[in-house]
């Protein structure tokens, strides 16, 4: 069963890393999806932050 935990392969701290892992999809396409959701829908960055703070380490 897979868990969802930061990445190794991380830019900030790991947590788009993650979900990407979790998801299957390539890290840098989970970046980019995210940076752009991130332009349209700002509260994504308070959730960023708050799962950068409750994620475990990988």
């Amino acid at each position: 069963m897979k868990h969802l935990t930061k990445s190794t392969d991380r830019v900030l701290s790991g947590v788009v890393g993650g979900f990407a892992d979790y998801l299957g999809i390539d890290h840098t396409l989970a970046r980019v999806l995210y940076a752009g959701a991130t332009l349209f829908f700002f509260p994504l960055v308070v959730l960023y932050i708050i799962a950068a703070l409750v994620m475990p380490n990988a």
